[in-house]
């Protein structure tokens, strides 16, 4: 590339070396440069501004080897520890590392995109940390692997905490490497003290699975394939390692041992307290299975049906994870309470709440607990959430007292239990498993009928209704390879009534922890993951929790991430409007306007489509009549098909 030159001549790498060694010599700038010398005895200002002066963090040279070997160490650094770092995470195929950048962590920054190549893992720029590591959380779904998130400093890692609160409650595995300069000496006076702490991970500690400050390369080799391992064990969930800013800069004296990465083989249950479970199963009158985060991979998913189809026992997928197809008869969850009445044995797969799969307490001012199972109801548990408890954030839910708790993980001990189900069957026994059959198969089709003809209300209605939104939505992407990257609670679980799931990745359940501002950046890092196997990635956005990270919707342009996100639009955070109401009723002051108050999102009222449209995305909208969704849905499908993010805004009913 040719240099530059100054008016004066100078080529500007020529003037920011010269500048740099001229800060350690009094005069040398003002001699080598022209420029006069500034005394005290000048009053009047320059007629023209002068360029800043260079120093040593600024150093640019074209031949670092002309200088002697004291002036070399002092400006340049050969073989960074943080190149190592790099050959480290690459050793784990990781292929993306996501980070709002940050000083504290430069050096492994500059390694992944120069000495790196800026592939494998490539740098994801985001605008927020808990949009970073929230991204990984949808990755690690979609991907069946984690991704790299950078954070800086204490500043960085309080942003992300929410984020990891909710991979910690939804088992999965995000890799956290946190900047930090350990060493008090050699901290700048001003900000390198603010960002820097003695324990980063403390605020933290109590939802993460592991986390390690290593004090040396082959430590952080150690730590980084240890992190690695104990994120992707089941129960899986975040680490964090501590990446001291000088290990990342300080050049490697030699180069340490990359230790061989080995995954664990998740633990199988007890294949005697599994035969116990097949016993009290295939004597069951009325057996039901409850999953929740069951399907790890695609096998997951297949084991279930072959299970529940070896019993003709019912399904109920509290959606944790794509677990069971929707098109399937035995998926019984739109009539999952007449199920939890009948059944004798219920066996549950993965629950990280047993007690409100079968119980619930009713939100009145005296609370009330009510049961919904029979009193002498047989309890089996299956899954690794006995494996690993922390005391002090309650995402584990109320204690229930199962008659056979099984250690184990589910998807793994799948094959075991159904095998043994199957030898136990007595040729009477399989009689009445066949009459099962024919009455969930009519049931099954009386739920999918009654859901068909619910969507059919309010079909013309304005705002849209979720049902006529989720179903025009439905026609435009059935065609593809697609995937469903968002939660369905909030429109109604529609897309499970009405849509075709029967393939692992078409969904990707919700956030874990319930944190708002999960959505958006989830769906990104999702439909990051599915760009790489060339499928549609679809998410039904809430407006509300958009607003929490917008900035997501810059990254996916700058990318090149392809995500079709259409807004439901309720102008509200409608799910606040129905506490306020409630509560409002409960001290008799009437439910009508005054609970607007502080829920809704008008005055003025927020357009989608321009703010998407300002961040280089694809947008249309906002639609407030239901004719004009399908062509709009169309124009975005096939935007995204072509490998661009778009954005459809729907103005819409609150649920």
């Amino acid at each position: 590339m040719v240099e530059k030159k100054s008016p004066d001549g100078l080529g500007r790498r020529t003037f920011l070396k010269q500048a740099a060694f001229a800060t350690t010599t009094p005069g040398l700038l003002s001699l080598s440069t022209g420029a006069t010398p500034v005394n005290d005895e000048q009053t009047e200002p320059s007629s023209s501004v002068q360029p800043p002066s260079a120093n040593a963090e600024a150093l640019e040279v074209e031949n670092p080897a002309e200088y002697n070997e004291i002036e070399r160490s002092r400006y340049f650094v050969d073989n960074p520890g943080s190149d190592f770092m790099v050959d480290t995470i690459r050793s784990l195929d990781i292929n993306y590392i996501t980070s709002n950048p940050g000083s504290s962590f430069r050096g492994l920054h500059e390694s992944v995109i120069n000495y790196g190549g800026n592939k494998n893992p490539e740098f994801i720029t985001c605008l927020h940390e808990e949009s970073a590591v929230a991204m990984g959380h949808g990755y690690a779904k979609a991907a069946g692997k984690p991704l790299a998130v950078a954070c800086h400093g204490t500043v960085g890692l309080q942003h992300a905490a929410m984020a990891v609160y909710n991979a910690w409650c939804d088992r999965a595995p995000v890799i956290l490497f946190a900047g930090n300069r350990i060493d008090a000496e050699l901290r700048r006076p001003g900000v390198e003290w603010a960002h820097a702490v003695q324990d980063a991970v403390k605020p933290l500690r109590d939802f993460v699975k592991w986390d390690a400050m290593p004090l040396s390369l082959q430590h952080f080799a150690e730590a980084t394939v240890r992190a690695y391992k104990i994120a992707t064990t089941p129960p899986m969930g975040p680490v964090i390692i501590v990446t001291d800013a000088e290990l990342q800069e300080q050049a490697a004296e030699n180069r340490p041992d990359i230790p061989k990465f080995s995954g664990a083989l998740p633990p199988q249950g007890d294949e005697a307290a599994l035969e116990e479970a097949a016993l009290r199963l295939v004597r069951a009158e009325h057996p039901l299975i409850i999953a929740d985060r069951l399907a790890r991979t695609p096998a997951g998913m297949e084991r279930l049906r072959e299970l529940a189809e070896a019993l003709q026992a019912p399904v109920i997928d509290k959606l944790g994870r794509m677990n069971f197809p929707t098109d399937h008869y035995l998926n019984q969850s739109g009539s999952a309470r007449r199920h939890l009445r009948e059944a004798d044995v219920i066996l549950g797969l993965e629950l990280t709440d047993f007690w409100g799969s079968v119980a619930r307490v009713r939100d009145l001012p005296q609370r009330e607990e009510v049961s919904l199972t029979k009193h002498d109801v047989n309890l089996i548990s299956l899954g690794v959430g006995d494996l690993y408890l922390k005391s002090n954030y309650q995402n584990f839910q109320r204690f229930l007292a199962v008659s056979l708790a099984i250690a184990g993980d589910a998807e793994l001990s799948l094959p075991v239990l159904t095998d043994l189900i199957r030898k136990k069957l007595s040729s009477s026994q399989r009689g009445k498993i066949e009459q099962r059959k024919a009455r969930l198969q009519n049931d099954f089709h009386k739920i999918r009928e009654r859901n068909r003809k619910a969507a059919s209300y309010a079909w013309n209605a304005r705002p849209v209704s979720t049902a006529r939104l989720c179903m025009e939505l439905w026609q435009q992407v059935k065609n593809y390879d697609w995937s469903l990257v968002s939660d369905t609670f909030f429109q109604s679980f529609w897309p499970q009534r009405l849509w075709t799931f029967n393939q692992h990745h078409q969904f990707m359940g919700g956030s874990g922890g319930y944190g708002v501002g999960y959505g958006a950046p989830a769906a990104a890092g999702c439909a990051l993951a599915n760009r790489d196997k060339g499928r549609l990635s679809v998410n039904i956005q809430s407006d509300g929790d958009l607003l929490y990270a917008p900035g997501i919707l810059w990254t996916t342009a700058h990318h090149g991430i392809p995500l079709l996100s259409v807004i439901h639009n309720n102008r509200a955070y409608h799910q606040e409007i129905m506490h306020v109401q409630r509560t409002a009723l409960r001290r008799q002051r009437g439910v009508d306007g005054q609970a607007k108050i502080g829920t809704v999102l008008d005055d003025p009222e927020i357009n989608f489509s321009e703010l998407a449209k300002s961040m280089g995305v694809w947008a249309t909208g906002p639609i407030e009549h239901p004719d004009d969704l399908a062509p709009a849905l169309q124009r975005a499908a096939e935007t995204v098909s072509h490998g661009q993010p778009a954005v459809v805004d729907v103005i819409s009913q609150p649920r």
